[in-house]
């Protein structure tokens, strides 16, 4: 297997031990399909890397860690690679770690394995839960910065949030399906990941706070533990129509918009409004055929900014470390939607 590397840097791009790393190179027996195609997908991700690096200076190697959907996962890749292309002289070189689903006891070892092998920065997409904390912390006591995406940890020893402001969306897609229901009323299915989330937890805060407030005549029946993937966000919409006929709205904030339109296809109920976030795949296209009228949206690309400048700003020991300002959060209609990057 042809490459320009060495085996240790491909071992950690990979995430792989170097002995396994080179039992593959060297086509020896024992080495499984799937870990052969790791070790050559951590080479064209290097290819790839060392092209775009058009510059020299100082190369941070960082894990992004996440538990998400994949249609959420390519956006956030693409994002990550588009600006890592930005930071020169200083290069960044990216390990991804993606899973739909990860039992926090997976998703601690992980964070303890990439402690213990070294990386100049963590940036992290995980439940608010108190065994995550601890591994950030550990990984802090060792000298690496964490970095949260999207959604916060904000009793951890993370150096910066990297996202938008989660509240100020909830209570934003509680005025669109507000005005857009009227006096007609109805009642919002609010449908979450998981509500082990805290970025999910502020959105549905806000959306509550504003409805309350001003919507008094509009109900709220909550879906989760979905966790954004079609089939099991598809069941709970389902049971969720079955046992309420008055739903007649939906505000998205855990994803899965395919399978909650199909169940109500199935029931044969209308959708008066719906409330997405992210322009993701997905999204684009539900939202280019008119199935759901607005998109909560906010730029990975700044995320990914802010989350690479908080990590430099520690690896470079700057005096003081910058602190990441939300990323603003647009509203996309099918008449608006930005072009495809």
């Amino acid at each position: 297997m042809a490459h320009l590397f060495l085996v240790k840097d491909i071992a950690f791009q990979a995430g792989l031990s170097t002995a396994t790393v080179d039992r593959v190179l060297n086509g020896r027996p024992g080495v499984r399909r799937q870990t052969e195609m790791r070790v050559k997908a951590a080479i064209a991700e290097l290819e790839k890397q060392q092209a775009g690096a058009m510059g020299s200076g100082r190369m941070l190697a960082i894990d992004i860690v996440m538990e998400t959907p994949q249609r959420f996962s390519d956006a956030v890749r693409a994002a990550f690679e588009a600006e890592m292309a930005t930071f020169l002289p200083g290069i960044f070189r990216c390990r991804f770690h993606f899973a739909e689903v990860m039992k926090p006891a997976e998703l601690v070892q992980l964070l303890d394995r990439i402690r213990l092998r070294g990386t100049h920065g963590i940036v992290l997409k995980a439940p608010d839960v108190a065994e995550v904390a601890a591994a950030v912390a550990r990984a802090d006591a060792a000298g690496i910065p964490v970095v949260t995406l999207v959604t916060d940890l904000p009793n951890s020893a993370r150096i910066a949030y990297a996202g938008a402001d989660n509240r100020a969306a909830g209570e934003t897609a509680a005025y669109l399906i507000g005005e857009f229901l009227g006096s007609d009323s109805g009642k919002v299915l609010v449908t979450l990941s998981s509500g082990r989330f805290r970025g999910e937890e502020e959105r549905e805060i806000g959306f509550r706070r504003v409805i309350r407030a001003r919507y008094p005549d509009i109900g709220i029946t909550e879906s989760s533990e979905g966790h954004g993937t079609d089939a099991a966000t598809g069941t709970l919409a389902g049971a969720a129509l079955a046992a309420d006929p008055a739903i007649n709205a939906v505000y998205s904030i855990g994803g899965g918009n395919r399978a909650v339109l199909a169940a109500f296809d199935m029931a044969e109920r209308p959708v008066r409004v719906f409330v997405a976030h992210d322009l993701d795949a997905d999204n684009r296209a539900l939202l280019a055929a008119r199935r759901i009228g607005f998109v909560l949206h906010h730029d990975l690309r700044t995320d990914a900014r802010s989350a690479f400048r908080a990590i430099m700003s520690r690896a470079t020991a700057l005096p003081r470390a910058v602190t990441p300002s939300l990323s603003s959060v647009e509203i996309v209609t099918p008449y608006n939607m930005p072009a495809a990057d």
